[in-house]
């Protein structure tokens, strides 16, 4: 659901969410020449065969030769991509803040004095936790659990992390209405299995280190009994992970989506009134119903409401106020910070300099003033006409692709081909920037700034309510390094950003191009129809349209897709979710076939050109190992395969490959090569 959430987002996040996307003056890269084909065949690894391990035939090399730099959880190709943008970013950040006559409210204002209030250490150290008082005071006044409410609301509106997230986006089942929505939240650690696995060892670590953690922070912040309130907060947040659903579970949009009035809600937990909480969140009288993605969660978030004290629960927000700002305080809790969430749980190494952390908060807090001085310094028009050329053929593809469907009926495929033709497309920047003229930022006031641009995004967020959706908004900025399809909206969105060598090149000839940036259009569009993307019509509703037969045929299919990756193993002893990851997996798979389609239709007729020795098909196949190559840090890649719903860049390569008959042709993938799966295992989906 690509819905804006209120309490996400949490400034404790701001910073780290970026990390890997600053430059590192000790990365190592390749040094290596661009053929006209694109390819850098310095970065392959020439004795491995491409029919055994197509990934690292493709850049084995560059596996071996570039260690992940100190202060980042993961390196590769759009890690580079995201360094470049980050040294541009920089150019526009330094510039607004070293101006010595900037005008108040204008955009190089607000963009140098959010920087400026990050970089002044010396002030920030001498505050200490200060910066918090009139927030902990809060925590601290509540008398009894009725307080809860407005407490949850209010920290909604600064970003901090609560048992529950509300967030406002399209009605699942009415697209052309705003609508709020309810689901679980409130945990420190990445998700529930952190909490449950009490048989992984490693996971026991972590606990024991999170306790710690939390200790030591409460040390810092001057809290009487540090110990035993982390030991509460400890068990509250397991009460917590011990009724949220899983995130297989949460894929579901049908089982997610439940209307729910307030009166039945506050039925549902009598000790949280959820009345009390739309009035001091100023969304009463403007909704008289909820949308809850987890209604067992939420009659447990109730129940552990009661069986915990008001004392616990306030230990809680105190822990999750501070962990949220964290970041922004004095260097004793930046360190601490930094030691527990990025050393401990991401394996990184060394903390990022001040100056790219500060880059990196400006770019999040102001990203569309920030975004739109981007796009004028670095994004071309001809760019924007290329992507949108190819996207008109991939567009072509599918439509071509969906007609020779053998296993589809004429009926279902009617409904796809209507839904296909509703997708809007939005190339590198939004017709019409976000205003953040009411948004006041000082250069002495950083943790008042961010609270300020937090309760300013959720005043926004909060006037959609009642009012026509808005078509033209964008959930990424244009230096976002990154694209999305939205079910809801039935677009797909692709940032300037992303249009840009390594993963894009104007020089390079189209098929390579065709497989580093069309394989990621084919995907976006392929989310259209994924197992979740296929439940929304063209219109962004919930709706059925396909026949019983069609569907079951569908879902026979994807349950082979599920078991093909769940034998996947990236680190000794972890397998792949095939169910968590099944929607990347289909988008992946669809995005070859669409990739190699559209290119086709790109030749108008023409044959394909030959290239240093590489056929076409084979320059696609590259590019897009090329563009997925990367490596983490051990505690960085378990965190995602238990987390993350797409697929580690190796099996989103070699794990799609496999499926299609074109790299068995283009490689001369036979039987005995590691690669080969035999026919009736392969999977064609789209």
């Amino acid at each position: 659901m690509k819905r804006l959430l209120l309490s996400t987002l949490a400034l404790s996040l701001l910073a780290n969410a970026a990390q890997a996307a600053d430059p590192s003056p000790t990365t190592v890269v390749a040094k290596a020449t661009a053929l006209g084909s694109g390819i850098y065949p310095e970065n392959m690894d020439k004795a491995v065969r491409a029919q055994d391990d197509f990934y690292r035939y493709a850049q084995g090399a560059w596996l071996t030769a570039n260690e992940i730099p100190a202060d980042k959880s993961d390196w590769g190709t759009f890690m580079k991509a995201r360094e470049d943008v980050q040294q541009q970013l920089r150019t526009i950040v330094e510039s607004a803040a070293k101006e010595s006559n900037k005008v108040a409210g204008s955009d190089t204002q607000k963009i140098g004095d959010l920087y400026n209030s990050f970089m002044n250490e010396e002030k920030l150290n001498a505050l200490g936790i200060a910066a918090l008082k009139s927030d902990l005071s809060k925590i601290a006044a509540m008398r009894n659990k009725k307080a809860i409410p407005g407490l949850i609301a209010h920290f909604h509106e600064i970003g901090v992390n609560t048992p529950i997230r509300v967030g406002i986006g399209q009605d699942n089942k009415n697209s052309s209405q705003y609508a709020v929505d309810v689901s679980q939240a409130g945990l420190g650690l990445p998700n529930r299995d952190y909490y449950l696995k009490l048989d992984d060892a490693k996971m026991a670590d972590i606990r024991a280190k999170y306790k710690a953690h939390i200790e030591k922070m409460l040390t810092l912040a001057g809290e009487k009994n540090p110990a035993t309130q982390a030991d509460d907060i400890i068990a509250l947040e397991t009460a917590i992970a011990k009724v949220q659903w899983t995130a297989v579970e949460n894929r579901d949009p049908v089982k997610t989506y439940n209307k729910m009035a307030v009166i039945d809600l506050n039925k549902m937990t009598p000790a949280f009134n959820w009345t009390a909480y739309l009035q001091s969140a100023h969304m009463h009288g403007k909704v008289n119903a909820l949308i809850v993605s987890q209604p067992s969660y939420i009659k447990g978030f109730g129940d552990n409401l009661n069986n915990f004290t008001l004392d616990v629960w306030k230990s809680y927000f105190t822990w999750h106020l501070i962990r949220a700002y964290s970041p922004f305080l004095s260097s004793d809790f930046v360190n601490e910070n930094f030691a527990f969430y990025e050393a401990t749980i991401a394996g990184i190494k060394e903390n990022r300099t001040r100056d790219k952390r500060g880059i990196a908060l400006t770019d999040q807090v102001l990203g569309e003033t920030v975004g739109k001085i981007y796009v004028e310094k670095y994004f071309s028009p001809e760019v924007k006409q290329r992507t949108e050329k190819m996207v008109g053929y991939f567009l072509e593809a599918f439509k071509q692709s969906i007609d020779t469907l053998d296993w589809m009926s004429p009926e279902t495929k009617k409904q796809a081909q209507i839904k296909l033709s509703k997708i809007s497309v939005k190339i590198g920047y939004p017709k019409k920037w976000r205003d953040y003229s009411s948004l006041t930022i000082k250069s002495d006031d950083l943790v008042g700034n961010l609270m300020r641009a937090r309760k300013a995004r959720y005043v926004r967020e909060v006037a959609k309510l009642g009012k026509p959706i808005d078509r033209e908004e964008w959930h990424m900025t244009p230096q976002t390094v990154n694209a999305y399809y939205s079910p809801e909206m039935n677009e797909i969105v692709f940032p300037a950003a992303r249009l840009q060598s390594p993963l894009f090149d104007v020089n390079a000839e189209d098929a390579f191009n065709y497989g580093a940036l069309g394989i990621s259009i084919g995907h976006e569009i392929s989310h259209a129809f994924d197992d979740q993307g296929a439940q929304y019509d063209g219109d962004g509703n919930l709706r059925n349209w396909w026949t019983a037969e069609d569907q079951e045929k569908f879902k026979k299919k994807t349950r082979v897709l599920v078991e093909q990756y769940n034998a996947y193993s990236p680190l000794p002893g972890h397998f792949l979710n095939g169910e968590l990851t099944l929607g990347e997996n289909i988008a992946d798979n669809a995005g070859i076939v669409m990739a190699l389609r559209a290119y086709k239709l790109s030749l108008q007729g023409k044959p394909a050109p030959v290239i240093d020795g590489w056929t076409a098909e084979q320059r696609l196949f590259m590019g897009l190992a090329q563009a997925r190559r990367g490596k983490s840090r051990e505690q960085r890649a378990i965190t995602l395969i238990k987390t993350d719903p797409h697929s580690p860049g190796e099996f989103r390569v070699n794990g799609s490959l496999v499926n299609h008959p074109d790299f068995y042709t283009s490689f001369d993938v036979k039987p005995g090569d590691k690669m080969y799966l035999t026919p009736d295992k392969r999977v064609s989906i789209w």
